[in-house]
């Protein structure tokens, strides 16, 4: 789910890491429907922190509350959850990979639609999202918002079909791209994901009554019961009789997002039968193997790298310790109108553990690289500390493509393995020595002997440049300049 306007990015050791866009929940038919939508968001929140939603229906009207912040911020009072009753309800928190946060943008987005109202969350984003949007906008649409979410409810309600379950079928079809929806009706809770199963999306049980969610630690949070993963291609329905399940695509390779896996979801979640904690810690072990280094201790970079740390520190046999200390109640380090402010900053959300580090050569485990920022911060601190060698290791290959599928990456041209080799990277980094997990690598930690070039098991573009779908919107503003040169020549 995406905007139009960039975005700054923000400072500290944070500012150079991946970032999902959004998490989604839904629930049916329970009487604390909008109370059990707050508890999964809460558990998804590490998926969006900038702004949270939820949409009930009381069997009368729909009613919405849409804020900015934390979930906890503004779903925690009791007050709030009353001005939401009902036995259905849709929920989403986002972060935006592009432009600004602001209160239109915020989701579940909701319309009232021939036959009845509609809300919306979306997980992913659209590659012809602002392709199909100048088309609606030319044939009269009025958009209220500039995320490409909005893009579905125009298509759904434009649709020549009697049910509505076939008018929302119809405009997915017009879709390119990653998606996990989330929405519903007076009467229907509705999940579907792309053809390839792009974005995880969930089914559970809480007291007979079907949960939504994009990760398993939602329904854990809440008591619910995993069911199983809704399918690539899959659009499920939940109303009064059950569960009605729709497969309009030809069927497809799944190609779940390899970065699930690597970053974006909460280590005690199930996502495509495979626990992600312990995959963390196999992929620490395989690098370990790849690229064994002679050290003192293993140091994670807090928090993402600590179970590949794990993993690398009981493959090679070399200590483990917390040689970053990170403080967790410090908010988003803003720019700051000094350099000498910023170091301050930084030091506030992490400092070295000076006791584990002085004299000892380190090996530093993250679980990936993308602009490089992050990196030389964390080896200058290791050596400020005393570290007497600082060899950094990188639990998954080199980021070498942008993302369009709903993850906040770079142009390539700020990727660091994009415009570096190896030792241009150490080098820029400031490292003793520099080493990457392979490809294959990260294919043998998921329980794969290697990558299917020819059917790739995962979305893993980023390292390989092999993108799934096609890239409308990307391609057609590459195209501008020379279509407008042409028309210039002409003219």
């Amino acid at each position: 789910m995406s905007d139009l306007i960039e975005a700054p990015y923000a400072d500290g050791l944070d500012d150079d890491r991946l970032r999902e866009e959004c998490g989604v929940f839904g629930v049916f038919g329970h009487p604390d429907a909008a109370a059990i939508t707050a508890l999964g968001l809460h558990a998804l929140q590490h998926r969006g922190q900038e702004a949270a939603g939820i949409v009930s229906y009381d069997g009368k009207r729909f009613h919405s509350e849409r804020r900015m912040g934390l979930v906890g911020e503004s779903f925690s009072r009791r007050e709030v959850i009353d001005r939401l009753p009902g036995s259905i309800a849709v929920g989403h928190v986002r972060y935006s990979t592009t432009g600004e946060t602001v209160l239109r943008n915020v989701q579940p987005l909701f319309a009232e639609l021939d036959g009845g109202g509609f809300a919306i969350g979306h997980n992913g984003n659209l590659t012809n999202g602002l392709t199909l949007r100048r088309q609606l906008v030319r044939d009269g649409a009025l958009m209220q918002s500039t995320t490409d979410t909005e893009v579905i409810l125009h298509l759904v309600a434009r649709a020549r079909r009697n049910r509505f379950i076939d008018r929302f079928i119809e405009g997915l079809r017009q879709l390119e791209g990653a998606y996990a929806f989330v929405g519903m009706t007076n009467k229907k809770l509705i999940g579907a994901r792309d053809p390839f199963g792009i974005r995880p999306l969930v089914v559970g049980r809480l007291d007979g009554c079907p949960i939504l969610a994009s990760e398993t630690c939602a329904l854990d949070i809440i008591g619910a019961k995993y069911v199983r993963d809704i399918e690539n291609g899959e659009v499920v329905v939940f109303d009064e009789d059950g569960l009605h399940s729709h497969k309009p695509f030809p069927p497809m390779q799944a190609r779940p997002c390899i970065f699930e896996y690597i970053y974006f979801a909460r280590p005690d979640s199930i996502v495509g039968g495979r626990n992600v904690y312990d995959v963390r810690k196999t992929m620490g072990a395989e690098l370990a193997r790849e690229a064994p280094a002679t050290a003192d201790v293993i140091v994670p970079v807090p928090d993402s790298g600590v179970p590949a740390a794990i993993g690398y520190a009981q493959q090679s046999g070399i200590p483990y310790e917390l040689g970053i200390i990170r403080n967790h109640y410090v908010g988003r380090t803003f720019i700051q109108p000094t350099q000498s402010i910023r170091e301050i900053g930084v030091r506030m959300k992490h400092s070295a553990n000076r006791a584990v580090v002085s004299g000892k050569r380190i090996v530093l485990i993250d679980d990936s690289l993308v602009r490089g920022t992050t990196s030389v911060k964390i080896v200058a601190m290791m050596r400020e500390a005393g570290a007497a060698e600082v060899h950094m290791r990188i639990a998954s290959p080199p980021i070498t493509h942008s993302d369009y599928y709903g993850i906040d990456t770079p142009e390539r041209d700020k990727l660091l393995a994009a415009t570096h080799d190896l030792e241009g990277m150490r080098k820029f980094i400031g490292a003793d020595s520099l080493a990457f997990l392979s490809v294959d690598g990260i294919y043998r930690a998921m329980g794969i002997e290697q990558r299917d070039a020819a059917r790739p098991q995962f979305t893993d573009h980023c390292f390989t440049g092999d993108y799934p779908t096609a890239l409308t919107d990307r391609n057609d503003e590459a195209a501008r300049p020379r279509q407008l040169s042409l028309l210039a020549e002409a003219g």
